[in-house]
C-alpha cells in the first residue's frame, strides 16, 4: 500500500535556499572587512563612502541568511500538495 500523503524535499525550494546562502558567506566576510576598513581610517574621506556601503552590505546579507534559512526549511518541512 502507498501512502499518498508522505512528504517529500522539494528540491526547487533546497536550491534555492543553499543559492542564496552561498551569495551571502562571500557577502559577509566582504562587508566585515568593509566595515572593519572604515573604521580602521576615521581621519580619511573613505569612511564617508565605506560605511554606509558596509552598513547596507550588512543589512543584505543579514536578509539573504534568514530568507535562505527559510527557504530551505520550506522544502524540508513544508506543506506538500
Amino acid at each position: 500500500m502507498k501512502d499518498t500523503n508522505q512528504k517529500y524535499t522539494d528540491k526547487q525550494f533546497l536550491v534555492k535556499g543553499l543559492k542564496r546562502l552561498a551569495i551571502a558567506l562571500p557577502l559577509l566576510v566582504l562587508t566585515t572587512y568593509l566595515f572593519t576598513f572604515a573604521f580602521l581610517n576615521k581621519e580619511t574621506i573613505p569612511l564617508y563612502y565605506l560605511l554606509p556601503l558596509a552598513i547596507l552590505g550588512m543589512a543584505a546579507t543579514i536578509y539573504l541568511l534568514f530568507n535562505g534559512i527559510k527557504w530551505m526549511l520550506k522544502a524540508l518541512f513544508g506543506e506538500k500538495k
